[in-house]
């Protein structure tokens, strides 16, 4: 038995890519210290595989930015508008994949960012690939040739990632009408095949070809691609490794198709589905092998040995030893790095901390599982099985999980919970007299832009340098601040601006009962974005008010209405590493039932209208289509049951971003907020013919600039989106508002950018 990954995290256990990154970008470091950087994280990485015992270490799943962007440049799939900085930058290609990734606005130059889009079932965001009809592709960047001869050179064995080339097809979108993007596979294969010939020659062995798509629901012209593709593949290549990873789901109907593609291994995620091994195994073909993907790639709790060794050792029985890799379900990317830099056990309790594993501990997993699986383990491995199973029997028996006030409640939860008292006409109708707001109104998503100042402040207060009443000075004086600007620029419906939250799911998590945090446990959103997602690990519950006097402290200083500011429970759910030991949707339901809380105190407090962000519902999505309708069913009664106990003169905002809108719009329309703002500008407002098409009843803030960006946008650009959202929602039921929160961006850019939006606003309020 031979063990690998799929891929680890880029981001450094230190988040130094983060950090060299945003220097870089800000004009602090030169090109060549970024470089030098990732050439740091990439050794690092390749030195805790291979210590840990790996058989390979992956090449290529290091990136600056996005593993999906790397590819188009490799690619050469550079849209037309970069050209001219291309020129601009003297050829250097990092800087236009930064360009791509992030929009370029200086020096003259105005040129937007590609689509970002999440990916797959993940809170992971990639560059969405941009196809034309008469597409060429050319051999651009050496990145995955390079990075593997830079391994071989510093004396590991490296298997290549790359993202299989359907897939690669599948992950974009037509920028031309009337043609299908799998239709330039042809052209596609001719840089594929340049790529594996330059690894040839530099002494690859094997290829991962990441082909995630096998695993969802495909059309025959897809099915059929696959088989050729990989039938062309080995006749040119007949002296490479090709392995072809799925995952994220089980390979069902798909089974027959991936295990005869003419490969020489394939991956299956045996954690998203164990089922899948028995179908998998009766039509293996002989002679392969079968990468076991038994150690969760996506959640941190440690792998259960026992459970893991039983599908080890159906495998072997069928396969035998020889032919079977054992591996992590996907890439680690989606893990943080180390559990052994949690050392304050008031952050992470040992107990809890026991029961965890990251990304370098389930290295060590997958290896020992290697080592357990031989006829005769060695002493110090029957030790460590034996260590695994007492942390798992700890868990199961632990009095931190289980509340029975938690349990009776939801018990007693009936439908009234998930019903408003009137229908939206009568509402709307009701909250217009109560907020007399005009046509066009406008607003922010949120949070405003957190300086390195205020961010030192809560560092502060955690190591004690600073009160608590210290603290909340400096607090109230930035919303203060904030609300001043927001008067000045004739915003309609002000924010608080989210200062004393680090992260918009962290901060809930930190007051909610059932929630762990960590030090260090940090993962990539996107670029150079980094979040720390909470632990829940037991049952959910609301000591205390959690946002009240923040949003009732803003609401004091202005004659504007505030939002109140809320993150939804699907979303909580979603972001953070979830308890396995129930279902998800029970859980969710637990949060549900605190926010709900949280929002009826906001109405006491007077706050009226009261925004619940739910960006992650079109995300958590199943991949498979029989699987969406008891999802959305869970999903949207959580939402209501969050919502519903306010009264009719009370506002209810949702915000989602960065999904695709059509297939689930009946039931974003059942959620029955009574405004959803959306992210809509890297799209041209494309994903607004969703809800044009449903006809949405609810008010819609599609967003009219994109946050994501440096870039300010002119007011031209701004009521060009306006007219053309016009043109498909009626004016009446629009909003404007940026597409997601400004926590991210500077003040300038975002003062700027805001003054536009307002003046686009009002003339085209004027206008109607």
């Amino acid at each position: 038995m031979q063990t690998h990954i799929l891929g680890y995290p880029r981001i450094g256990s230190e988040r130094e890519l983060k950090k060299a990154s945003e220097r870089y970008w800000s004009g602090k470091i030169s090109r060549d210290e970024l470089i030098e950087v990732g050439k740091k994280i990439r050794l690092e990485n390749w030195t805790l595989q291979k210590n840990a015992g790996m058989d390979f270490v992956a090449t290529n799943d290091f990136s600056f930015y996005d593993h999906v962007l790397d590819l188009s440049l490799t690619l050469g799939a550079v849209p037309k508008r970069y050209n001219e900085i291309l020129r601009h930058f003297n050829n250097s290609l990092i800087d236009i994949y930064f360009a791509m990734a992030r929009g370029y606005q200086k020096e003259g130059y105005d040129i937007t960012a590609m689509e970002m889009t999440k990916w797959f079932d993940t809170n992971y965001h990639y560059i969405v690939p941009e196809f034309y009809k008469n597409q060429e592709f050319s051999f651009l960047s050496k990145k995955i040739t390079e990075e593997f001869i830079e391994a071989k050179n510093a004396g590991f064995k490296a298997k290549p990632v790359i993202i299989g080339p359907v897939s690669y097809l599948l992950l974009g979108k037509e920028k031309d009408e009337n043609f299908d993007k799998l239709n330039l596979l042809p052209k596609l294969l001719k840089i594929y095949f340049e790529i594996f010939t330059e690894l040839r020659d530099n002494g690859a062995e094997w290829i991962q070809l990441d082909e995630p798509f096998l695993a969802l629901d495909l059309n025959k012209k897809a099915e059929n691609l696959y088989v050729k593709t990989y039938a062309k593949i080995k006749e040119t290549f007949p002296e490479l490794k090709f392995l072809v990873a799925t995952y994220f789901e089980g390979l069902k109907d798909q089974v027959s198709l991936a295990a005869q593609l003419p490969v020489d291994a394939l991956h299956i995620d045996l954690v998203r589905d164990p089922n899948q091994l028995d179908s998998v195994l009766s039509s293996f073909p002989p002679k392969s092998f079968l990468s076991l993907g038994v150690v969760d790639g996506r959640n941190i709790w440690k792998n259960d040995f026992s459970k893991s060794l039983k599908i080890i050792k159906k495998a072997k029985e069928k396969l035998g030893k020889d032919r079977i890799f054992i591996s992590s379900s996907c890439s680690l990317l989606h893990s943080p790095c180390d559990l052994d830099l949690e050392t304050k056990e008031e952050t992470l309790s040992a107990e809890i901390k026991d029961w965890l594993a990251f990304a370098k501990q389930k290295l060590r997993e997958i290896c020992t599982l290697r080592e357990l699986s031989e006829e005769k383990p060695r002493e110090e491995f029957l030790q460590l099985y034996c260590d695994n199973q007492k942390s798992i029997d700890n868990r199961k028996n632990s009095g931190l999980i289980h509340k029975n006030p938690v349990k009776k409640r939801i018990e007693s939860t009936d439908d009234t919970f998930a019903r408003r008292k009137s229908k939206f006409a009568i509402r709307k109708k009701i909250q217009q007299d109560t907020l007399k707001l005009p046509l066009f109104p406008t607003t922010t998503i949120g949070s405003f832009p957190q300086t390195k100042e205020v961010r030192s402040w809560r560092a502060r207060l955690k190591k004690q340098e600073l009160t608590q009443a210290e603290y909340d000075r400096l607090i109230k004086k930035e919303i203060e601040e904030t609300v001043r600007k927001q008067e000045n620029l004739g915003i309609d419906v002000l924010v608080h601006g989210e200062f004393e939250r680090n992260d918009m799911v962290e901060y809930f998590g930190e007051q909610l009962d059932g929630f762990a945090f960590t030090q260090n446990g940090w993962v990539q959103s996107y670029g150079s974005r980094c979040v720390k997602p909470p632990i829940i690990y037991g049952d959910v519950s609301r000591p205390h008010p959690m946002t009240v006097f923040w949003s009732t402290y803003a609401q004091s200083l202005t004659s504007k209405w505030v939002k109140g500011m809320l993150t939804g429970p699907v979303t909580i759910l979603q972001w953070s590493f979830v308890r396995d030991d129930q279902p998800r949707s029970l859980t969710c339901k637990q949060i549900a039932l605190a926010i709900r809380d949280e929002v009826t105190d906001l109405e006491k407090a007077g706050i009226k209208i009261i925004q619940i962000d739910e960006p992650a519902i079109r995300e958590g999505l199943p991949l498979r289509k029989k699987n969406w309708e008891f999802y959305l069913q869970w999903t949207v009664n959580c939402f209501l049951i969050s919502s519903c106990g306010v009264k009719d003169s009370t506002q209810i905002h949702t915000h989602m971003c960065y999904s695709e809108f059509n297939d689930i719009i009946q039931s974003i329309a059942l959620m029955d907020a009574d405004v959803i703002t959306i992210e809509c500008s890297r799209s041209q407002m494309e994903l607004l013919n969703a809800f044009s098409d449903f006809k949405y009843p609810n008010d819609i803030g599609p967003g009219v600039y994109d946050i994501h960006s440096p870039r300010v946008p002119s007011k031209e650009e701004i009521l060009d989106l306006l007219d053309k959202a016009k043109k498909v929602i009626p004016p009446a039921q629009l909003w404007v508002n940026p597409d997601c929160g400004l926590k991210t961006r500077n003040w300038e850019e975002t003062e700027a950018a805001l003054q536009r939006m307002v003046d686009a606003a009002k003339e085209a309020r004027n206008a109607s």
